[in-house]
């Protein structure tokens, strides 16, 4: 159930009465299933990260438009990967595809430190005002794909969207170890994924089916063919 902005309830009561609803009724019910990630996104107030003209449907179970043909992804998308991520108290995150800053703000709650790349200049703007109390949170402005390494090595990566590869120049940037949760781009199937990265490589195992807002960028690239 999601509420809509023609609820009887007004202002900020009306905003915790959808996230209340989002958390029974999209999380809950679809495996995210960590107290702490349910407790920080039962907290983190979803409609400060979008753009005003789709505040009032910021809980709803779908992608929403933001600036510069980028979508917001779901709230189950985004609390699969936190689950499956295992967030630690101490660990340092770089996350891919920032948009807003929402997930930046769950992340706050869960690690203890988090640089959150986005490349959308209106996207990093909206990301800027709201994640200013954020003491934990470092938001940098850069191609998406390219990661940051200024702030490497980091514990765990959270690419917040659907990509058809991870770029060995981001992969470099992670300790070994370190986890990896993103969502796969798969012959135009989305689907949610997490590994690891090891002193012998790096892998990939997909563990649900999901729409997942798509993020540029990340194209495989073509194989040489005589």
């Amino acid at each position: 159930m999601t509420l809509s902005v023609d609820s009887p309830v007004d202002g900020a009561d009306r905003f915790a009465a959808m996230r209340h609803a989002m958390v029974a009724s999209q999380l809950r019910t679809n495996a995210v299933n960590d107290p702490r990630v349910v407790e920080a996104m039962s907290r983190v107030p979803r409609e400060a990260y979008v753009p005003e003209t789709v505040r009032s449907i910021a809980y709803r179970d779908t992608q929403l438009p933001l600036a510069g043909g980028r979508t917001q992804n779901l709230p189950m998308a985004t609390g699969r990967l936190l689950t499956e991520a295992h967030v630690r108290h101490d660990d340092h995150v770089l996350l891919i595809g920032a948009a807003g800053g929402y997930t930046a703000a769950v992340l706050a709650l869960l690690a203890g430190s988090v640089v959150a790349l986005e490349e959308e200049p209106a996207l990093v703007a909206l990301a800027r005002a709201a994640l200013a109390e954020e003491k934990t949170v470092e938001l940098v402005e850069g191609p998406l794909a390219a990661g940051w390494a200024a702030a490497a090595p980091y514990d765990l990566l959270v690419i917040d969207g659907a990509v058809e590869h991870v770029p060995d120049t981001i992969l470099e940037q992670l300790k070994p170890g370190a986890r990896v949760v993103t969502g796969i781009v798969d012959r135009g199937v989305t689907r949610l994924a997490s590994g690891r990265r090891s002193a012998g490589g790096f892998g990939l195992a997909d563990f649900a089916d999901c729409d997942c807002a798509v993020l540029p960028g990340f194209a495989r690239p073509v194989s040489f063919r005589f």
